[in-house]
This record gives structure tokens, C-alpha cells and sequence, in this order.
């Protein structure tokens, strides 16, 4: 079954060249089990034709407000019934001016006043009509009233121009509305998490480090805050870009990653060391760099901290997931560091399932046995991960977390 399945998606279509992102958008939608009414306009009719969509959705498209193909000749009130969100891509400064306003004068913007499920919007404009301060006055007004922004983006635009105000792609729209669709098993929870590897100094130019990349804790932390927790994300250094909504704080050793750690610790109720941190540094750190004079090196290494079992074993602790990244005998090694450090929950994989990857293959470990997850995309293991931490958290039903 497709992420939308038994879904129904209304697909608003405004008169802007992005216009024909809202094809393929469309196809997206489909092709992942939604169903696309789509409801276009006069002028975004003079970008892409309705045969278009017709063609991509196989349903009929709707333009008229006087359309008489609903029998009770109510299409403005009918469409949105029952549709888990109405989504308006490209929004122009038009379309966003009379939302904000309420101006009812075609189909698409009378079933918008008449709706009673979400509305999201991707705006799509010039860079001076997305800066004019009267559209920054309608955003201000929709973000008021709940209406859900996705974007823009800044890049080049059909203008000649660069800045604000382009629309997102249609993969991008597609990812911010499957989010926002996602149950919310973790409103006003906060959670903390660590990602990516850490790099420790030998010399000002070379370091011990690993080859994680950092996507698996990204993903949890994109899919923590799709489940409408507060998240704080501790990143080692990778380049990856930062989820929505996630305040990142970056570090390069697994002293700063401990200190972040301690520092952002106090009111989480969720701390998920994904991290691969590095389990020795140098004991000293040349502060010149190095020579190489043929001869072999000698580097003297000392134990880092353990900061997951730190965090789990203090009394203000939150529910703690660890991470445990094995080569061979999973079970056995990732059950071992559950027990050793107190930990609610271990995720454990076989390195080559996934690390580095874009996709992993893992299995949740609690106190109550093992469940393994199919092998997926990373995001979709961390939203499986999620919903599994958010069933410990209910069990917990008011008390303490217990990391047992």
C-alpha cells in the first residue's frame, strides 16, 4: 500500500508558470495510492490544461463554480468533504490575498472558506510580489488562521531573476504533505537526539573519525518533529541540510558532542544517542602538524566519555534510545548494550544494511523482546522507530520514563 493510501487530496492549480510542478505532483500523489481531485483555474487553465490532469489523476477536473456534474450542484461545498487536505500548488499572491481575506469569487477559493480539513499552500511568485509588504501581510494572516506554508524556496525564476518566492518541487511538496499528514504520537514532547560521526584531533589537519554519514539520525529527527515533538539535534560534522522545525547545534569531538548533550539535557523527555561516536581520541593533540618522515607512527589513545550511558544513568533521565551498529551477531551485542546501559530501547543494524546508505534494515530492541522493521528508505525506518518509542511513552502512562 502507497504512503497516501485512502487518502483523498483536493489539488488546487493557480495561474503561475510553476503550474506544470503541479503535474507532476499529481502523478506523485497517485502513484503513492492517493486520490486527486484536482481544481484548476481560469488562469492556471492558460499554463496547463485540464486534460492534463484528468490524464495523470483519471478523475474529472473542476473549474467552474457553476459546475452542474454534482447533482445537488454543490461542488464548492462537496469536493473538500472528507478529503484529508486541500492543497494549493502554485499559490499565487492572488490566490494567498483573497484566503487571507476570504474573497469567494471561483470554485477554488469558495471551497476553501467552505472546507472543514486542513489547508496547505506552496506560494509561487516574483521575489519582489513574495517581498511586497502587502503579501508578507497575508502571511501573517494565514500563518494566523492555520494555514500551512510550504515555502518558497530562493533560486533562479522564469523572470530572469533570483530570490524568494519560487515554488518548491513537486518532490519536496510531496515529502512537507506527507509529514504534515503523519500522526502527531508525540505532540509536546521534547526530544533530543545526536547524529552523524564525530571527529577527533590528531594534528590541526588530520583526525580519527568514522564513516557514518548522519542520514539515519536526520531522519529520525525530521520524523520526531512530523510527530509534533520539539526536537533538538546535537550533528556531527556532515553536510546534510537540517530538517524543518529542528534547532541544530553543531559540533566536531565527543567532548563538545557531550557537552551540547548535558547543556540541552534539562526538560527532554526523549534523549536518542543515533551518533557514532568515536570511541577513543588521542591523548594528546599535536598542535603543529605532523611530518611525515617515512618512519611508522605511534598514536597513544585514551577512552571517550560515554555519553548515552551517562544521560541514562542520572536520576533526572529521559527515555533513552541507543543505537547499536554491529557487524556480525546483532541480537546478541545489541540485547548486551540494552541490558549494560539501562536503556529503554536499542535500534541495532548490521553496518552493511545501512550505514552510509540512503536506505537500512533494523530492529528495536525493548525489554519486552525484539522487533524487527522492513527494510526501507530512512525515513521511513525512522518513522516506524517513532511510532514504536511513542507506544513506550504511552505505557509510561504519567510516570517517569523507565530505561530498564
Amino acid at each position: 500500500m502507497g504512503a497516501f493510501a485512502g487518502k483523498r487530496i483536493v489539488l488546487g492549480v493557480t495561474g503561475g508558470i510553476a503550474a506544470y510542478k503541479a503535474a507532476e505532483l499529481s502523478r506523485l500523489l497517485v502513484k503513492a495510492g492517493a486520490t486527486v481531485d484536482v481544481v484548476l483555474t481560469q488562469a492556471g487553465s492558460e499554463f496547463v490544461g485540464a486534460m492534463t490532469f484528468q490524464s495523470l489523476t483519471g478523475r474529472p477536473v473542476w473549474q467552474s463554480l457553476w459546475d452542474d456534474r454534482m447533482s445537488n450542484g454543490m461542488a464548492h461545498i462537496d469536493l473538500t468533504r472528507g478529503a484529508a487536505a486541500v492543497l494549493i500548488a502554485p499559490a499565487t499572491a492572488n490566490v494567498l490575498a483573497k484566503l487571507a481575506y476570504g474573497v469567494c469569487d471561483d470554485l477554488l477559493s469558495t471551497l476553501c472558506l467552505a472546507r472543514d480539513c486542513p489547508l496547505l499552500v506552496a506560494p509561487a511568485m516574483n521575489r519582489q510580489m513574495w517581498e511586497n509588504p502587502a503579501t508578507q501581510r497575508n502571511m501573517v494572516l494565514l500563518r494566523h488562521d492555520g494555514v500551512k506554508i510550504l515555502g518558497p524556496a530562493t533560486g533562479d525564476q522564469a523572470c530572469g531573476e533570483v530570490g524568494d518566492g519560487r515554488m518548491l518541487e513537486a518532490e519536496a511538496i510531496f515529502d512537507e504533505l506527507y509529514a504534515f499528514l503523519q500522526p502527531k504520537l508525540l505532540a509536546g514532547k521534547r526530544v533530543l537526539l545526536t547524529a552523524g560521526p564525530t571527529f577527533e584531533p590528531i594534528d590541526p589537519v588530520r583526525g580519527l573519525t568514522n564513516s557514518s554519514s548522519g542520514k539515519m539520525g536526520f531522519a529520525l529527527a525530521q520524523a520526531c518533529v512530523e510527530a509534533g515533538a520539539e526536537v533538538t539535534m546535537v550533528a556531527g560534522p556532515v553536510m546534510l541540510p537540517t530538517p524543518h522545525n529542528v534547532m541544530r547545534i553543531d559540533v566536531q569531538t565527543s567532548a563538545q558532542m557531550r557537552e551540547a548533550v548535558l547543556k540541552n539535557l534539562p526538560g527532554q523527555d526523549v534523549f536518542i544517542g543515533v551518533a557514532a561516536v568515536a570511541d577513543y581520541r588521542p591523548k594528546t593533540v599535536s598542535a603543529e602538524k605532523i611530518k611525515k618522515n617515512g618512519k611508522s607512527l605511534t598514536l597513544l589513545l585514551e577512552a571517550t566519555d560515554d555519553i548515552l550511558g551517562e544521560v541514562a544513568t542520572r536520576l533526572d533521565a529521559p527515555l533513552c534510545v541507543g543505537f547499536a551498529a554491529e557487524s556480525q551477531h546483532l541480537e546478541t551485542y545489541a540485547e548486551s548494550k540494552r541490558k549494560a546501559k539501562k536503556l529503554a530501547l536499542v535500534v541495532g543494524n548490521l553496518v552493511q544494511d545501512g550505514l552510509g546508505g540512503e536506505t537500512n534494515r533494523v530492529t528495536l530492541f525493548d525489554a519486552t523482546g525484539a522487533y524487527p522493521l522492513p527494510p526501507a528508505k530512512k525515513i521511513i525506518v525512522a518513522r516506524g522507530i517513532v511510532a514504536h518509542l511513542a507506544s513506550l511513552m504511552e505505557k509510561c502512562d504519567g510516570k517517569p520514563y523507565a530505561n530498564h
